[in-house]
């Protein structure tokens, strides 16, 4: 054996051998040869240092994922896997092996051993599977702004309907409920926002109405909404002990980013909320796989980069561990890509001087090798073979190693319908989030508070036509004796009414004419 080779030997070794558990994923290649018994691996316990599965489409990224999310089960850690191309959940049916298989594994030194994970299928859309759900309210103000990419002043607006819906308790379950409030701060309870929270830019109401808008076509209304989705039933665990892996069907999901964004975000934001400080701890609590991870971030504003980044640092003190499977390392901004902790790089393709960078670009993502020309080696790796490095339980990366890496003991293939069906009718988590509520919310209290405002309106408009219509039939009577005073003839025959009036009320006293006149002489010649 040559020295350079030995040389290898013993760092690879060295470098990868720990205190506590491990995961196995292959053998180290030197000069194209894989050596037996020289093992690649990563300690369980910096598995919440989060990581990268980068390569170009059929370089194996999915069958790593598919490793490593087995190998955490077997060990009690509980996995969420993203299923986007559809052909991860042949995980829940051991492999049938293949002497292709063996021949591998008789190269890397291990045995292969058939077997199975225990399976959860969830479900953003029509898929089979337990719903997944979040409420708006548990978004709050400030995640709902940054999802619909608003500015300040759109965000405040946002933060006056979640605080009046939170002070007149009505529920902010679905996008209608939202819409609704919104609705309703800017019409019929303008006038009574205003006084009690400020004076509301309809404009700004109009554009957050449109975002709104946008978000429901690409069929967000099915993920806002109760019953929500209780994120500790991410950890749980079969019979024996093994971690439950949980996979979202998102085969209809790529023509939908937006919706793929937001529900990472709210998962995210939802377990770093719930979930208690670990500290250091032997192995996750959970790991999670983001499949196609350049859907979550092409569609993200700047503020919600920053929003991402600060969950990535923070939510691997809660025992969780992220990796985000692309096809180039340049998918993922350089702020989240230096959080993470394991890198396993999948062949690239060098077709233009673009893709040369790219490469190049990549090639220094990864510590220096005195074995391998980084740049070169990524280009040349096989199918099923990556380039490896991990953080030791120090934090210290591992020697970068050229990995023939092992074959998935379950089925590389997608299970049968009846399949599927058959671990769906076992399933707990769908007769728990499959169940169709309908609780009050804000949208039915609004509608019944503008109702009754409506008709308290109708009924003051009733009354007022009415007072009008009063006040009209007034000045008709009025009108009339007037006309009927001021006529001539009206006048005379007031005269002789009045006149005989007199007269009568004289012969009733017993004065008549002549003892008038009478009376009247007499006088005069006093």
């Amino acid at each position: 054996m040559s020295g350079r080779k030995e040389q290898f030997i013993t760092q690879i070794t060295e470098g990868n051998t720990f205190k506590g558990s491990s995961l196995i994923l292959g053998g180290a290649m030197l000069d194209g040869e894989c050596l037996p018994n020289t093992l690649v691996r990563v300690p369980l316990s910096t598995m919440n240092r989060h990581g990268l599965i980068a390569g170009a489409t059929g370089s194996g990224k999915t069958k790593t994922l598919q490793i490593l999310a087995e190998q955490l089960s077997k060990e009690g850690v509980p996995s969420l896997l993203m299923d986007i191309k559809g052909d991860l959940s042949g995980i829940a049916v051991a492999s049938a092996g293949h002497p292709k298989i063996d021949e591998r594994h008789a190269r890397i030194g291990i045995p292969f051993t058939p077997g199975s994970s225990p399976v959860e299928f969830l479900s953003l859309s029509d898929e089979k599977g337990a719903r997944l759900r979040a409420t708006v309210t548990e978004f709050g103000p400030v995640l709902f702004s940054k999802i619909l990419g608003l500015n300040d002043t759109q965000s405040s607006i946002v933060a006056v309907v979640f605080k009046y819906c939170d002070d007149n308790k009505l529920p902010l379950l679905g996008l209608d409920d939202f819409k609704q409030s919104l609705q309703y701060i800017s019409n019929e309870g303008k006038e009574e926002i205003e006084k009690d929270y400020g004076v509301i830019s309809t404009t700004s109401v109009g554009t957050i109405m449109r975002k709104i808008i946008e978000l429901e076509q690409q069929d967000a209304s099915r993920f806002f909404g109760e019953r929500s989705f209780d994120v500790d039933d991410l950890c749980r665990f079969d019979r024996n002990g093994r971690g439950m892996v949980s996979i979202i069907r998102l085969t209809d999901i790529q023509d939908k980013p937006k919706l793929f964004s937001t529900f990472m975000l709210q998962m995210l934001a939802e377990i770093y909320s719930n979930f208690p400080e670990e500290g250091d701890v032997d192995k996750p609590k959970l790991v999670i796989f983001i499949d196609e991870a350049h859907l979550v971030f092409e569609e993200a504003s700047d503020a919600l980069l920053d929003q991402i980044e600060v969950i990535v640092k923070l939510i691997r003190s809660k025992g969780v561990g992220l990796y985000f499977v692309t096809q180039n390392p340049a998918d993922i901004p350089d702020d989240v890509l230096g959080q993470l902790g394991l890198k396993i790089q999948h062949a690239l393709r060098a077709f233009t001087a673009k893709d040369r960078k790219a490469i190049k670009l990549a090639a220094e993502n990864y510590p220096l090798s005195d074995f391998y020309d980084v740049a070169q080696c990524v280009t040349e790796l096989g199918i099923g073979e990556a380039l490896v490095t991990a953080l030791n339980e120090k934090g210290i990366p591992t020697p970068l190693a050229h990995t023939l890496l092992r074959a998935p003991e379950s089925r590389m293939d997608v299970l049968t319908t009846q399949e599927i069906d058959a671990i769906i009718s076992r399933s707990a988590l769908i007769r728990k989030y499959n169940e169709s509520i309908d609780p009050i919310s804000a949208r039915e209290i609004l509608e019944e508070k503008i109702a009754a405002a409506q008709e308290d309106s109708l009924r003051e408009e009733i009354q007022e036509q009415r007072e009008k219509a009063r006040a009209v039939s007034r000045r008709k009577e009025k009108s009339t004796i007037e006309k009927i005073i001021s006529n001539p003839t009206t006048r005379q025959i007031g005269r002789t009414v009045a006149r005989e009036l007199t007269r009568g009320l004289l012969g009733v006293l017993g004065i008549s004419s002549t003892a008038r006149r009478t009376s009247s002489s007499s006088r005069k010649r006093r």
